[in-house]
């Protein structure tokens, strides 16, 4: 199943050295997902070819502009190109008067339904489907704002279909996939280990948006699969990171490492930045497997394999 982040935009507050402000569009098995909407948010989707009307589920995490001045100009441009499904937008208390205030004084009329969700708590359900469920994580910024955790449901065993044995019924075959041996029409006994495969352990990407460092361990980050943090400054401007509630590269990285999780991206650079390179540099001391967000690149949010192991010759998977 596709699970997978593009970058749609990198840096923090201002435009500079060709980087847009923050969003990114998260792949769930077709299904995509907006996460915040910078100015340019249209203009990096027409870039990189992917359809307004594919998204159909927006997660705004705070209320400073850089991470929703977009919004408007998106909710407009898919009215204008006839969208007639429902737009649901996510976010904090206030988005909705932001934006129903300028339908209002524009009296504009939109073709589809806008459905808005307010963040009233940390771990809300705010969306699932059948393969994924996502739901807010709070941040420590100037103003309130949410990260999101998208985390795959549980997938059932899947079947060796070419050495399946033509005695199974109907009900053997949902037995395999719950994991459980079986007794087949013939009345021979087959262990679910040589008929199916266990499935890929549950993936998790965490977006962390605007924050200060946080050393204490959050149960919702704990062993992600793949973690954004934002990092909009070098250490030589901590005391800076720390009055205007942003992380350093190195304070993403130590955040990832006390975590555990298996994959780092760093981005939200800062306009003073021109070279983005030294971030890496930075953070990989601390948490060697860190990426940079680089926009218009796709990073999977990679499975981890059960680990198969034998004992007295029968085969047992560890999860």
């Amino acid at each position: 199943m596709t699970f997978e982040v593009k970058i749609l935009g990198s840096n923090s507050a201002s435009f500079a050295f060709g980087r847009h402000h923050t969003s990114q569009l998260v792949n769930s098995n077709q299904n995509l997902f907006l996460i915040d909407c910078g100015e340019a948010t249209q203009i990096q989707l027409l870039r990189y070819q992917i359809r307004y009307s594919r998204i159909n589920h927006i997660f705004i995490s705070h209320l400073h502009g850089d991470h929703y001045l977009g919004l408007i100009g998106l909710i407009f441009t898919n009215h204008l190109q006839g969208r007639t499904e429902d737009l649901h937008v996510y976010g904090p208390k206030g988005l909705d008067e932001i934006i129903t205030i300028q339908l209002k004084h524009s009296d504009s009329r939109l073709n589809y339904n806008l459905h808005f969700h307010q963040i009233d708590e940390e771990n809300q359900l705010l969306f699932e489907n059948e393969d994924i469920e996502v739901r807010p994580i709070k941040m420590d910024h100037r103003i309130p704002c949410f990260g999101y955790v998208f985390k795959e449901k549980e997938r059932k065993f899947r079947l060796n279909r070419e050495i399946l044995p033509n005695s199974l019924s109907k009900e053997n075959l949902i037995d395999l996939k719950e994991g459980k041996d079986i007794v087949d029409t013939d009345g021979k006994t087959w262990t679910n280990a040589s008929l199916a495969s266990p499935p890929h352990l549950p993936r998790s990407y965490v977006y962390c948006a605007d924050t200060r460092f946080h050393a204490e361990i959050r149960p919702q980050v704990q062993n992600a699969n793949l973690l954004y943090h934002e990092a909009t400054f070098l250490n030589d401007m901590q005391a800076r990171a720390e009055t205007t509630f942003h992380s350093t590269a190195q304070e993403a990285a130590r955040f990832a490492a006390i975590h555990n999780v298996r994959q780092l991206l760093i981005g939200h650079f800062s306009s003073r930045y021109f070279d983005v390179q030294p971030f890496l540099t930075e953070a990989k001391p601390e948490f060697e497997n860190t990426i940079l967000a680089i926009e218009g690149q796709t990073f999977e949010v990679t499975p981890v394999q059960p680990i198969k192991v034998k004992e007295n010759n029968v085969e047992i998977v560890n999860n």
